[in-house]
């Protein structure tokens, strides 16, 4: 049985333009010799749609557009995931998360998924009703097994029992022959590794052969990483797809010829930066593009963060299409100037200079008989990073770029970032990476040759906003910054299990607590941030502004 697999990259609720991508990946599918063809979950919608589904006449949309694509459906069947009305009798959720078999230009079977996420990022049972039953899908004398994403993740790959029922084990006992998975799996650092042996682990313990067919794309925060897979009943490798790319490609899956049992090596798990880069990649190319955006912009200050950004917006959008700004002040070096342009040039990217230092002494002079005898403080550090704000967002107004922030994870948990400053913008490309990942992910860009300048990487981090500054003056070192948030951030130790297990000072921990915590606020106005850890601040991360829990 020749299965193909459509790994591709929609857009939530361009139902028209998902349907032209599902043909043309079932065509190329058919024309490689596929007899089965499976896209990912919610191919018809894109993943998620969130509110999207309450919207007048929304579902009906897509069903119009499922309709459509039975038409262009032939002998080869389409399993195509969408959205559906909850036409059940009881009363429940109004949507069902449906996946949809088409044959001969018709709906010929359905099929709604049973477990559903409501953790993390995911909030489906806001919207849908579960399956009151699993069966398998009679076709052509096979019994195939179809599930839905969270449908085949098992207790043991979840932090905790979440549910009463076990989709997989349903459909075996009921005879399935086959396992099929339709997902929208997000990505984060680490995330293929625990999927890949996920799905071995089924197939070995179930002796089924399991096709896997996950969505790639950015949408919003997320980003979907792709790497379909197919397992043959022994749990082994039968293929897998790439990383961050659309992919259409026809595995025999041997049912008959029992050429299941033939497995080919695992390739080499990528390196962790060249996973982060790949994500950020995808997750800018996409909200850009999907946004209506072709160009962007940003400040370059010669440090690593907005280095970083530059390079991961180039090799998005292309270098002709990244306008850096480099607005030095009294307080910058030349070094941070010479260093923004020798990214730049690396890059061959366009770097302008726009210098602040007129307008600051005037808004100082302005505020002066305001602020009296009053010593200079934050106030006018604030000032520079808000005049800068003003340039950058005037430049993204008269060119229609998109503008990119450039702040870091571990800036960001600490609330060290100017709110109406570094933070305007539309999208925060590296705000989910520590700033000791920044580092990491940036030597790796330079394995090869000089792409990020040295000088860059080496020097001590600043924001230069008064004599001599360094981060260090405010901030914990960023190694033991970044390992504290992880465990405070990610995986929600409390501080006491941080100080009592892991041996750091109590008053680092207490400050980073309270830091985080006070912080809340900004976080709610920052720009949205691709997701590559676990737990990143934004859509899976709701913690109150008002609250006194800890503090």
């Amino acid at each position: 049985m020749k299965i193909g697999l459509a790994q591709i990259n929609g857009t939530v609720g361009d139902f028209p333009a998902n349907a032209r991508r599902i043909v043309n990946a079932y065509r190329e599918a058919v024309d490689q010799g596929a007899e089965f063809v499976v896209t990912p979950e919610m191919a018809l919608v894109g993943y998620p749609p969130r509110d999207l589904v309450f919207k007048s006449g929304f579902v009906d949309k897509c069903l119009q557009a499922l309709d459509y694509l039975a038409s262009e459906i032939g002998e080869v069947p389409l399993l195509v995931g969408y959205v559906d009305h909850n036409r059940g009798e009881s009363p429940g959720k109004p949507f069902r998360n449906g996946v949809a078999l088409l044959e001969n230009g018709e709906v010929v079977a359905r099929v709604f998924k049973t477990l559903l996420p409501t953790y993390d990022i995911f909030d489906e049972r806001r919207y849908f009703e579960p399956a009151e039953r699993c069966e398998p899908v009679e076709w052509r004398g096979r019994k195939l097994g179809i599930t839905i994403c969270e449908d085949v993740w098992t207790e043991d790959y979840l932090h905790r029992p979440l549910y009463k029922r076990d989709p997989v084990e349903e459909l075996q006992a009921a005879g399935a022959e086959i396992l099929i998975n339709l997902s929208a799996s997000p990505f984060h650092l680490g995330k293929a590794a625990v999927r890949r042996e996920l799905l071995s682990m089924l197939a070995k313990s179930t002796g089924l052969p399991l096709v896997y067919c996950n969505s790639i794309g950015g949408n919003d925060q997320l980003v979907f990483d792709g790497n379909s897979v197919v397992m043959n009943g022994k749990g082994a490798l039968r293929a897998q797809l790439a990383a961050f790319l659309e992919e259409v490609r026809v595995i025999d899956i041997g049912l008959e010829s029992g050429a299941e049992t033939e497995a080919v090596p695992e390739a080499a798990a990528p390196e962790a930066p060249e996973e982060i880069f790949g994500a950020l990649v995808l997750g800018v190319r996409d909200y850009v593009g999907k946004c209506g955006f072709r160009t962007a912009c940003m400040g370059l200050s010669g440090g690593i963060d907005s280095a970083l950004t530059a390079a991961v917006a180039v090799e998005a959008l292309g270098a002709g299409n990244v306008h850096g700004l480099t607005m030095p002040s009294s307080y910058s070096s030349k070094g941070s100037v010479d260093d923004s342009l020798a990214l730049a040039a690396n890059l061959g990217m366009r770097c302008d200079t726009v210098a602040i230092r007129e307008p600051f002494e005037a808004v100082k002079a302005a505020l002066a008989p305001l602020f009296g005898d009053l010593p200079e403080d934050v106030t006018e550090e604030n000032m520079q990073a808000r005049i800068r704000g003003l340039y950058l967002m005037a430049l993204s107004n008269k060119h229609n770029h998109l503008l990119l922030t450039t702040g870091n994870k571990s800036e960001l948990a600490v609330g060290y970032c100017t709110i109406y400053g570094d933070m305007c913008g539309g999208l925060a490309v590296i705000s989910d990476l520590p700033k000791t990942r920044v580092f990491e992910v940036a030597r790796w860009l330079n394995r090869d040759g000089e792409v990020i300048p040295w000088n860059t990487i080496e020097k001590p981090p600043s924001a230069e906003l008064r004599p001599d500054q360094k981060d260090e003056d405010s901030l914990p070192p960023y190694g033991v910054l970044d390992e504290i948030l992880e465990l405070y951030v990610e995986k929600q130790c409390s501080p006491e299990e941080i100080i009592e297990s892991h041996g750091f000072k109590e008053e680092t921990v207490r400050w980073v607590q309270r830091q985080v915590d006070l912080n809340e606020w900004k976080r709610h106005q920052a720009a949205p941030g691709i997701r590559v850890t676990s737990k990143a601040f934004g859509i899976g991360r709701r913690i109150p502004i008002v609250q006194r829990f800890g503090r």
